[in-house]
């Protein structure tokens, strides 16, 4: 769009939109019953994503009051600089412009991503998936009903409901300006972007988090540790699917049995290297490659190390970056663990499903990003600007 919104024209359809969602949860529950009973897959954490209920919608309504209540990320200053010359030089955040965000089975992000990305100044593209298109729609809708109704211009908020090859050709040769890309999905939705798009894009990857028991660890803030970041939301990205033991563990068997049981009453499938697999209930890995693998779902891989030093290089080895958590009453080592692993959150004595924007303090999230640049981890509404110099002067020439 050429001309930007003031804040309060952002601020106001985004009240709008708080009393449109909550006064039309039936209409969004029943668009989302059809996506339910038209979906035909087998992945557990897509389908987990897909269903919209009535928590799932106090979690929209929350995150857009939330974001409404936030202080305006454009035109902050960052920099300022008087030349010599009297020329006042002033850096200031600014909107990317347009930004696309594909995604995969979850409505809520029409919501909560599309409001971080529309409070940040930008015109939004909504490219959802195939098996959530009736809850997007009904969704999207509202969004127009809000910016309608605060007499802004629906194409603020478009939705591309476009099949894989219109996609690919839009991703390739865009017809219409786009500033930065957001995938949100997994590893095969982000692959495709990465491998088409013809700007930016800011890359939310897999999770494989990894918990590491210290030999120093409290046993039992361990075994919580674990099955609170396996069990909460086996589909979440921020889910524990590695924990290494060390073999100093004092009492350690007892601790492994009791992990053992305590995952076997979730009906967690457990894998273990080949000095745990010798437990019962636990299966031999095959291969190595296992190490590599996200799996949201109800599995995990338990192994031995024999200390902080192989930890940590089995963590950045294979982990996907993240999340890892060390479990230790060692001030010093959880210093050194955390300074060492090559994740964008690393936890001491807690669990990585606080890897959340909301939980961090964000107010919401548009994604959370394991690439280095532009931001890391979970991106809030401050994250989703770049930024512009505004010179000003006299006439003074160089």
């Amino acid at each position: 769009m050429n001309i930007s919104l003031s804040i309060s024209q952002r601020n106001s359809v985004l009240e709008s939109m708080i009393t449109l969602v909550n006064q039309n949860r039936d209409s969004i529950i029943r668009a989302n019953i059809k996506d339910i009973q038209n979906y035909s897959g087998d992945d557990l954490a897509m389908q987990d994503r897909l269903k919209v209920n009535q928590d799932k919608i106090e979690g929209m309504i929350a995150a857009l009051m939330q974001l409404s209540k936030q202080e305006d990320p454009i035109g902050v200053e960052r920099f300022r600089f008087i030349h010599e010359n009297g020329m006042e030089v002033f850096n200031k955040t600014a909107s990317f412009g347009t930004v696309l965000i594909i995604y995969e089975s979850r409505p809520d992000v029409t919501v909560e991503a599309a409001g971080i990305a529309f409070k940040s100044g930008n015109k939004i593209l909504l490219k959802g998936g195939k098996e959530s298109v009736n809850s997007n729609l009904e969704i999207v809708n509202l969004w127009h009903q809000a910016l309608s109704q605060n007499n802004v211009t629906t194409e603020w908020i478009e939705y591309l409901d476009y099949n894989r090859q219109r996609t690919q050709e839009f991703l390739e040769k865009p017809t219409q300006k786009i500033d930065l890309i957001v995938p949100r999905g997994g590893e095969k939705l982000i692959h495709f972007v990465k491998n088409h798009a013809s700007c930016p894009v800011i890359v939310s990857g897999r999770g494989n988090n990894f918990v590491y028991v210290h030999e120093e660890a409290d046993r039992g803030l361990a075994l919580d540790n674990i099955i609170n970041g396996k069990t909460n939301k086996v589909s979440a990205c921020n889910a524990i699917d590695k924990v290494l033991i060390d073999k100093n563990l004092p009492n350690k068997e007892d601790f492994v049995n009791n992990l053992i049981t305590t995952l076997k009453n979730y009906k967690i499938e457990i894998l273990g290297d080949s000095s745990l697999s010798k437990y019962e209930e636990v299966k031999q890995i095959e291969k190595d490659t296992v190490w590599n693998e996200e799996f949201l779902g109800y599995k995990i891989v338990i192994g031995e190390t024999e200390d902080t030093p192989e930890a940590i290089s089995k963590i950045n080895t294979y982990s996907g970056g993240h999340s890892a958590a060390i479990i230790t009453r060692n001030q010093s080592v959880a210093q050194t663990f955390m300074s060492s692993v090559d994740c964008a959150a690393v936890y001491h004595n807690a669990s990585t499903r606080f890897t959340d924007g909301f939980q961090l303090g964000l107010g919401g999230e548009l994604a959370i990003s394991t690439d280095k640049l532009h931001q890391r981890g979970p991106i809030g509404l401050q994250h989703l600007v770049t930024n512009k110099w505004y010179i000003h002067g006299d006439g003074q020439i160089r």
